[in-house]
């Protein structure tokens, strides 16, 4: 599915999703006035693992510039259990929320893990895509995309690119309940 701008320099959907190991529940409008990286991710996603190392570094860096990573495991296939295994595995010092029934991960047209979305501070989209130019065919990135779109929002300009085609694992697709067996 090749990527989607009708989401660009619009209002982020709003949500209030669990958080992964936690009693609380993460709302996203509580994060205006920040940049917001929407990290759509998967516990079994072999290119999620990729991107974690890179983001899990970023963070660090983002947090100091009022940048919040915001992890949503968007696979209904996957355990809390198993999801929480994995981000502390992979050492992730961010939340990770839990959109099963996948409505968030719909509204933002994903297909793929990693899939990011990048919001300014004013709450709208500006970035939608891909951690980088990485492929099967080409493992190691000339471009990450990811960086590019948070520094343009960061100093008050538009990403370029403001859209990838997002490349990972196939989100997994909860069934509707009437085509349930």
């Amino acid at each position: 599915m090749p990527a989607t701008t009708d989401l660009l320099n619009k209002p982020a959907l709003d949500f209030s999703l669990p958080v992964i190991g936690a009693d609380e529940r993460l709302v996203l409008s509580n994060m205006l006035g920040r940049v917001v990286v929407l990290h759509f991710w998967s516990a079994e996603c072999p290119w999620s693992r990729r991107a974690d190392l890179v983001i899990v570094y970023r963070y660090f860096q983002w947090e100091k510039s009022k940048v919040s990573v915001i992890g949503i495991a968007c696979n209904p296939n996957e355990t809390e259990g198993e999801i929480r295994y994995e981000a502390n595995a992979r050492h992730i010092p961010y939340p990770v929320v839990a959109d099963f029934a996948q409505d968030i991960t719909n509204s933002y047209r994903v297909q793929t893990t990693p899939h990011f979305v990048v919001i300014d501070p004013q709450g709208l989209i500006r970035y939608t895509g891909a951690l980088d130019d990485a492929t099967a065919n080409n493992r190691l990135p000339k471009t990450i995309y990811l960086d590019r779109a948070v520094n343009a929002v960061l100093r008050d300009q538009l990403p370029v690119p403001a859209v990838t085609q997002a490349y990972g694992s196939a989100v997994v697709r909860q069934m509707p309940s009437d085509q349930a067996a």
